[in-house]
Protein backbone atom coordinates (compact mmCIF):
# COMPACT_ATOMS: atom_id res chain seq x y z
CA UNK A 1 0.00 0.00 0.00
CA UNK A 2 1.50 3.87 -0.89
CA UNK A 3 0.69 5.61 2.23
CA UNK A 4 1.56 9.65 2.25
CA UNK A 5 2.27 11.34 5.30
CA UNK A 6 1.82 15.12 5.73
CA UNK A 7 3.25 16.75 8.95
CA UNK A 8 5.77 14.36 8.85
CA UNK A 9 8.63 16.38 11.25
CA UNK A 10 5.65 16.98 13.81
CA UNK A 11 4.98 14.19 16.92
CA UNK A 12 2.71 11.55 15.34
CA UNK A 13 4.04 12.30 11.85
CA UNK A 14 7.57 11.37 13.08
CA UNK A 15 6.03 8.39 14.75
CA UNK A 16 3.91 7.06 11.58
CA UNK A 17 7.27 7.21 10.01
CA UNK A 18 8.96 5.06 12.53
CA UNK A 19 6.04 2.94 12.35
CA UNK A 20 5.16 2.29 8.65
CA UNK A 21 9.12 2.88 7.15
CA UNK A 22 10.17 -0.40 8.85
CA UNK A 23 7.29 -2.24 6.61
CA UNK A 24 8.02 -3.87 3.82
CA UNK A 25 4.23 -4.19 2.69
CA UNK A 26 3.97 -0.17 2.35
CA UNK A 27 5.81 2.59 0.28
CA UNK A 28 5.92 5.75 2.75
CA UNK A 29 6.26 9.00 1.04
CA UNK A 30 6.76 11.47 4.42
CA UNK A 31 6.11 15.29 3.80
CA UNK A 32 6.61 18.58 5.50
CA UNK A 33 7.22 21.98 5.11
CA UNK A 34 11.30 22.37 4.88
CA UNK A 35 13.82 19.86 5.30
CA UNK A 36 13.00 16.20 6.62
CA UNK A 37 14.06 16.35 10.63
CA UNK A 38 13.97 12.57 10.90
CA UNK A 39 16.55 9.77 10.70
CA UNK A 40 14.88 6.14 11.03
CA UNK A 41 17.89 3.70 11.08
CA UNK A 42 17.14 0.58 9.00
CA UNK A 43 13.64 2.06 6.78
CA UNK A 44 13.44 2.69 3.60
CA UNK A 45 11.13 5.56 2.65
CA UNK A 46 11.02 8.87 1.00
CA UNK A 47 10.70 12.76 1.72
CA UNK A 48 9.21 15.78 -0.04
CA UNK A 49 8.62 19.09 1.17
CA UNK A 50 5.18 20.51 0.81
CA UNK A 51 3.22 22.93 2.20
CA UNK A 52 -0.05 21.79 2.83
CA UNK A 53 -1.81 25.58 2.48
CA UNK A 54 -0.52 25.45 -1.01
CA UNK A 55 -3.39 23.79 -2.94
CA UNK A 56 -1.25 23.70 -5.96
CA UNK A 57 1.46 21.99 -3.89
CA UNK A 58 -1.03 19.35 -2.92
CA UNK A 59 -2.40 19.07 -6.09
CA UNK A 60 1.43 18.33 -7.54
CA UNK A 61 2.98 15.93 -4.65
CA UNK A 62 -0.30 13.60 -4.27
CA UNK A 63 -1.03 13.84 -7.58
CA UNK A 64 2.53 12.79 -8.32
CA UNK A 65 2.61 10.22 -5.83
CA UNK A 66 -1.05 8.91 -6.39
CA UNK A 67 -0.72 7.16 -2.85
CA UNK A 68 -3.50 4.94 -1.94
CA UNK A 69 -4.01 6.25 1.67
CA UNK A 70 -3.88 10.29 2.92
CA UNK A 71 -3.06 10.88 6.48
CA UNK A 72 -3.11 14.34 7.61
CA UNK A 73 -0.78 15.21 10.78
CA UNK A 74 -0.43 18.57 9.73
CA UNK A 75 -1.98 21.46 11.76
CA UNK A 76 -1.40 23.88 13.97
CA UNK A 77 -1.78 22.32 17.58
CA UNK A 78 -0.76 25.43 20.10
CA UNK A 79 -3.85 26.17 21.11
CA UNK A 80 -2.96 29.23 22.39
CA UNK A 81 -1.04 30.49 19.28
CA UNK A 82 -3.94 29.62 17.41
CA UNK A 83 -6.01 32.33 19.92
CA UNK A 84 -4.02 35.13 18.68
CA UNK A 85 -2.90 33.98 14.90
CA UNK A 86 -6.40 33.48 13.31
CA UNK A 87 -4.84 33.62 9.99
CA UNK A 88 -2.34 30.73 10.58
CA UNK A 89 -5.03 28.67 12.61
CA UNK A 90 -7.25 28.80 9.67
CA UNK A 91 -4.50 27.90 6.90
CA UNK A 92 -3.24 24.88 8.20
CA UNK A 93 -6.25 23.62 10.28
CA UNK A 94 -9.29 25.19 7.53
CA UNK A 95 -7.90 25.63 4.25
CA UNK A 96 -5.25 22.93 4.05
CA UNK A 97 -8.06 20.23 5.04
CA UNK A 98 -10.36 21.60 2.04
CA UNK A 99 -7.18 21.76 -0.05
CA UNK A 100 -6.66 17.74 0.63
CA UNK A 101 -10.11 16.93 0.61
CA UNK A 102 -10.38 18.12 -2.92
CA UNK A 103 -7.26 16.59 -4.26
CA UNK A 104 -8.41 13.23 -2.47
CA UNK A 105 -12.00 13.38 -4.08
CA UNK A 106 -10.34 13.55 -7.54
CA UNK A 107 -8.04 11.10 -7.05
CA UNK A 108 -10.24 8.47 -4.97
CA UNK A 109 -7.84 8.37 -2.52
CA UNK A 110 -8.90 7.57 1.36
CA UNK A 111 -8.20 10.37 3.54
CA UNK A 112 -7.06 10.04 7.18
CA UNK A 113 -7.86 13.31 8.94
CA UNK A 114 -6.59 13.61 12.70
CA UNK A 115 -8.73 15.81 14.60
CA UNK A 116 -9.12 16.87 18.89
CA UNK A 117 -11.05 16.71 21.83
CA UNK A 118 -10.91 20.14 21.97
CA UNK A 119 -14.21 20.17 19.52
CA UNK A 120 -15.63 19.95 22.80
CA UNK A 121 -16.77 21.92 25.58
CA UNK A 122 -15.46 19.43 28.26
CA UNK A 123 -19.10 19.24 29.70
CA UNK A 124 -19.95 15.77 29.61
CA UNK A 125 -16.90 14.27 28.63
CA UNK A 126 -15.83 11.45 28.51
CA UNK A 127 -16.80 11.65 25.04
CA UNK A 128 -18.33 9.02 22.09
CA UNK A 129 -17.60 9.58 18.52
CA UNK A 130 -21.71 10.56 18.04
CA UNK A 131 -21.57 13.70 20.52
CA UNK A 132 -22.38 16.75 19.31
CA UNK A 133 -19.22 19.01 19.11
CA UNK A 134 -19.36 22.46 20.72
CA UNK A 135 -16.12 24.33 20.90
CA UNK A 136 -14.91 26.71 23.13
CA UNK A 137 -11.63 28.16 21.72
CA UNK A 138 -10.32 29.60 18.62
CA UNK A 139 -8.36 26.06 17.98
CA UNK A 140 -11.72 23.88 18.56
CA UNK A 141 -13.32 26.03 15.74
CA UNK A 142 -10.84 25.66 13.76
CA UNK A 143 -10.64 21.89 13.67
CA UNK A 144 -14.59 21.55 14.08
CA UNK A 145 -13.93 23.11 10.39
CA UNK A 146 -11.84 20.86 9.03
CA UNK A 147 -14.10 17.88 10.48
CA UNK A 148 -16.78 19.60 8.42
CA UNK A 149 -14.76 19.46 5.24
CA UNK A 150 -13.57 16.20 5.44
CA UNK A 151 -17.28 15.04 5.97
CA UNK A 152 -18.12 16.63 2.94
CA UNK A 153 -15.75 14.82 1.01
CA UNK A 154 -16.45 12.38 -1.95
CA UNK A 155 -13.31 9.88 -1.11
CA UNK A 156 -13.42 7.24 1.11
CA UNK A 157 -12.37 9.11 5.01
CA UNK A 158 -11.71 8.47 8.17
CA UNK A 159 -11.11 11.06 11.03
CA UNK A 160 -9.27 9.80 14.39
CA UNK A 161 -9.90 11.95 17.38
CA UNK A 162 -7.14 12.38 20.11
CA UNK A 163 -6.08 13.91 23.02
CA UNK A 164 -3.38 14.95 24.80
CA UNK A 165 -0.79 13.06 22.54
CA UNK A 166 2.82 12.86 24.24
CA UNK A 167 5.82 11.41 23.13
CA UNK A 168 9.79 12.12 22.08
CA UNK A 169 10.58 13.09 18.64
CA UNK A 170 14.05 14.19 16.98
CA UNK A 171 15.19 17.62 17.22
CA UNK A 172 12.37 18.98 18.25
CA UNK A 173 12.24 21.48 21.82
CA UNK A 174 8.72 20.05 22.78
CA UNK A 175 8.26 19.02 25.72
CA UNK A 176 5.23 17.06 27.28
CA UNK A 177 3.56 16.71 30.83
CA UNK A 178 5.75 13.36 31.86
CA UNK A 179 9.52 15.03 30.63
CA UNK A 180 7.79 18.53 32.46
CA UNK A 181 7.21 16.97 35.77
CA UNK A 182 10.21 14.40 35.90
CA UNK A 183 13.10 17.85 34.83
CA UNK A 184 11.19 20.15 37.27
CA UNK A 185 10.87 17.45 40.33
CA UNK A 186 14.90 16.49 39.76
CA UNK A 187 15.83 20.38 39.95
CA UNK A 188 13.95 20.73 42.84
CA UNK A 189 11.64 22.85 42.06
CA UNK A 190 7.91 23.29 43.28
CA UNK A 191 4.92 22.90 40.26
CA UNK A 192 1.30 23.56 40.25
CA UNK A 193 -0.83 21.15 38.44
CA UNK A 194 -4.20 21.99 37.61
CA UNK A 195 -7.09 19.65 39.98
CA UNK A 196 -9.81 20.47 37.81
CA UNK A 197 -9.34 19.09 34.34
CA UNK A 198 -10.00 16.03 32.77
CA UNK A 199 -8.26 13.87 29.80
CA UNK A 200 -7.03 10.42 28.43
CA UNK A 201 -3.26 11.21 27.82
CA UNK A 202 -2.47 9.28 24.84
CA UNK A 203 1.25 7.88 23.94
CA UNK A 204 2.22 9.16 20.38
CA UNK A 205 3.19 5.39 19.11
CA UNK A 206 -0.42 4.11 20.41
CA UNK A 207 -1.82 7.12 18.58
CA UNK A 208 0.33 5.99 15.30
CA UNK A 209 -0.72 2.48 15.68
CA UNK A 210 -4.63 3.51 15.78
CA UNK A 211 -3.73 5.75 12.31
CA UNK A 212 -2.15 2.74 10.34
CA UNK A 213 -5.11 0.46 11.89
CA UNK A 214 -7.50 2.73 10.55
CA UNK A 215 -5.44 3.20 7.01
CA UNK A 216 -4.89 -0.77 6.68
CA UNK A 217 -8.49 -1.70 7.23
CA UNK A 218 -9.57 1.49 4.95
CA UNK A 219 -11.80 2.13 7.81
CA UNK A 220 -13.61 4.91 7.62
CA UNK A 221 -15.95 7.27 9.75
CA UNK A 222 -15.08 8.91 13.12
CA UNK A 223 -12.75 7.00 15.68
CA UNK A 224 -11.65 7.74 19.03
CA UNK A 225 -8.11 6.97 19.23
CA UNK A 226 -6.78 8.08 22.84
CA UNK A 227 -5.54 6.23 25.73
CA UNK A 228 -7.52 4.24 28.53
CA UNK A 229 -6.98 6.00 31.26
CA UNK A 230 -9.11 9.72 32.65
CA UNK A 231 -7.07 11.70 34.80
CA UNK A 232 -6.37 14.99 35.99
CA UNK A 233 -2.82 16.84 35.24
CA UNK A 234 -2.27 16.14 38.61
CA UNK A 235 -3.28 12.61 38.67
CA UNK A 236 -0.36 12.70 35.82
CA UNK A 237 2.37 14.10 37.79
CA UNK A 238 2.17 12.22 40.76
CA UNK A 239 2.51 9.15 38.33
CA UNK A 240 5.27 10.41 37.01
CA UNK A 241 7.17 11.11 40.27
CA UNK A 242 5.98 7.73 42.06
CA UNK A 243 7.28 6.34 38.60
CA UNK A 244 10.82 8.14 38.89
CA UNK A 245 10.86 8.17 42.40
CA UNK A 246 10.66 11.79 42.64
CA UNK A 247 9.59 14.15 45.45
CA UNK A 248 5.66 14.72 45.23
CA UNK A 249 5.63 17.26 48.61
CA UNK A 250 6.83 19.47 45.31
CA UNK A 251 3.72 18.93 43.40
CA UNK A 252 0.81 21.08 44.32
CA UNK A 253 -2.69 21.17 43.57
CA UNK A 254 -4.29 24.07 41.38
CA UNK A 255 -7.26 24.84 39.21
CA UNK A 256 -7.53 26.25 35.94
CA UNK A 257 -8.20 30.29 37.50
CA UNK A 258 -4.61 29.93 38.81
CA UNK A 259 -2.85 30.01 35.20
CA UNK A 260 -3.96 33.14 32.43
CA UNK A 261 -3.83 31.20 29.11
CA UNK A 262 -5.55 32.80 25.83
CA UNK A 263 -7.86 30.27 25.37
CA UNK A 264 -10.19 28.45 27.19
CA UNK A 265 -9.82 24.82 27.89
CA UNK A 266 -12.72 22.30 28.35
CA UNK A 267 -13.36 21.11 31.90
CA UNK A 268 -14.03 17.48 31.08
CA UNK A 269 -13.02 15.85 28.16
CA UNK A 270 -11.42 12.66 27.19
CA UNK A 271 -13.02 9.88 25.40
CA UNK A 272 -14.35 6.53 25.28
CA UNK A 273 -12.67 4.18 22.82
CA UNK A 274 -15.00 1.04 22.50
CA UNK A 275 -14.87 1.41 18.94
CA UNK A 276 -11.96 1.50 17.95
CA UNK A 277 -11.12 -1.74 20.67
CA UNK A 278 -13.83 -3.29 19.23
CA UNK A 279 -13.55 -2.78 15.31
CA UNK A 280 -9.70 -1.88 14.96
CA UNK A 281 -7.93 -4.33 17.08
CA UNK A 282 -6.77 -0.68 19.24
CA UNK A 283 -4.73 -1.50 22.12
CA UNK A 284 -3.11 1.76 24.00
CA UNK A 285 -1.02 1.42 27.05
CA UNK A 286 -1.78 2.48 30.43
CA UNK A 287 -0.72 6.16 31.48
CA UNK A 288 1.50 3.95 33.41
CA UNK A 289 2.66 2.01 31.17
CA UNK A 290 3.30 4.94 28.94
CA UNK A 291 5.85 6.45 31.77
CA UNK A 292 7.69 3.55 30.97
CA UNK A 293 8.19 3.36 27.47
CA UNK A 294 9.06 7.13 27.36
CA UNK A 295 12.14 6.04 30.50
CA UNK A 296 13.43 3.29 28.55
CA UNK A 297 13.27 5.54 25.57
CA UNK A 298 15.50 8.14 27.56
CA UNK A 299 17.17 5.79 28.82
CA UNK A 300 18.49 4.16 25.10
CA UNK A 301 19.14 7.87 24.36
CA UNK A 302 21.42 8.18 26.69
CA UNK A 303 23.39 5.36 26.18
CA UNK A 304 23.49 5.70 22.24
Amino acid sequence: MKILVTGSNGLLGQKLVELIARRADHELLATARGDNRLVVQGADFSYQSLDVTNGDEVESVIGGFRPDVVINTAGMTNVDECETNHIGCDALNVIAVEHLVRVCSAHQIFLLHLSTDFIFDGADGPYFEDAVPNPLSYYGHSKLKGEEAVLGASCPWAIARTVLVYGIAQNMSRSNIILWVKSSLEQGKTIKVVTDQWRTPTLAEDLAIGCLLIAEQRATGIFNISGPDMLTPYEMAIATADYFGLDKSLITEADSTTFTQAAVRPPKTGFVIDKARITLGYQPHSFNDGIAYLAKQLADIRTA
